[in-house]
């Protein structure tokens, strides 16, 4: 059975900053101290920029042996609008961009040339043997349909033998229409399907179905939170839509499935994105990822899953 790695998305938020790291822990001590805790991280700055070679080698550097980090694709590499400030000053004066600054409708060469930087960028993770997979979280304007299958197929070749990770965010992708086709598609490509644990909201379109199905030897978990009154509020933050603090006994509906995956996969992680805060009983916060992470941690151990756990 394959040992379930467990951690947060991110290391870096303001939930874990001003609310888990002791008083003290500077900016950059932070990824250490982390790893002293949790034995993997998802990188999600990424999404918002390229990021740079020397950033990724103290990162590398900051990690002890056999630490991993899962890396989130820069938005761009998923169809995602970007500013054009966030792209590299060489890149900007060639990006086609719309009257609000947006990068609008590139070309594959210019996406190529993104994917060619964001990749070489993580080359001292790679050599360091702490890379584990890319992740690819498309927005719900990404439907299932011949372009969007297109686009993966070309995404996937441009990865070369790093790992693809696929997060679909609109139902059509997973409904029972297109549900096989699906997995089966990403079989072939050798991506791994991104499970949820998300709200369920009758009719949402944005949103998909846990269904805990592997398409490669990875099983791959993100933790949502199930706020369902936030995630579809108008004008609504990311703080809201993720601000959800598990209990006891919705993640101990997760242990049966995480031993059928321990069972199933070779290398199995699950990740909490919600990275809001909550009371602590004591009179403070405390961040709800890396509280739900150790709960999780210790509920899989009371279960005799195997699970990874640090102090």
């Amino acid at each position: 059975m394959a040992e379930i790695r467990i951690g947060t998305c991110s290391w870096a938020d303001d939930a874990l900053s001003k609310h888990w790291y002791p008083q003290g822990v500077k900016a950059g001590e932070r990824l250490a101290y982390y790893a002293e805790h949790f034995d993997t991280v998802e990188v999600d700055s990424t999404y918002y920029r390229l990021p740079g070679e020397e950033m990724v080698q103290r990162w590398a550097e900051r990690t002890p042996d056999g630490f991993v980090m899962h890396v989130k694709a820069f938005g761009l590499m998923t169809r995602h609008p970007v500013k054009v400030e966030s792209l590299p000053p060489d890149l900007r004066d060639e990006a086609p961009v719309d009257e609000r600054g947006r990068v609008e409708r590139p070309s594959r060469e210019f996406r190529g040339e993104v994917f060619r930087r964001f990749l070489a960028a993580l080359e001292p993770l790679r050599a360091a043997g702490k890379l584990g997979g890319i992740l690819f979280q498309f927005p719900s304007y990404v439907v299932y349909k011949d372009p969007s299958l297109d686009y993966l197929q070309w995404a996937r070749e441009q990865l070369g033998d790093d790992e693809l990770l696929i997060e679909f965010r609109h139902a059509s992708w997973l409904g029972d229409e297109h549900r096989d086709e699906t997995f089966r598609f990403l079989e072939e490509l050798g991506a791994s399907n991104v499970i949820v644990d998300a709200p369920r909201i009758d009719g949402a379109k944005n949103l998909i179905p846990t269904i805990p199905a592997l398409t490669s030897p990875t099983a791959y978990i993100r933790f949502h939170g199930r706020n369902a009154s936030t995630w579809n509020k108008r004008g609504g933050s990311a703080a809201e839509r993720f601000d959800y603090l598990y209990s006891d006994e919705e993640l101990q509906e997760w242990v049966p499935t995480l031993r059928e995956l321990s069972g199933e996969a070779e290398q199995a992680y699950a990740f909490f994105n919600n990275n809001a805060t909550s009371p602590d009983g004591h009179g403070g916060r405390m961040a709800q990822a890396a509280a739900n992470a150790k709960q999780l941690q210790r509920l899989l151990q009371e279960a005799k899953v195997p699970v990874s756990s640090k102090s």
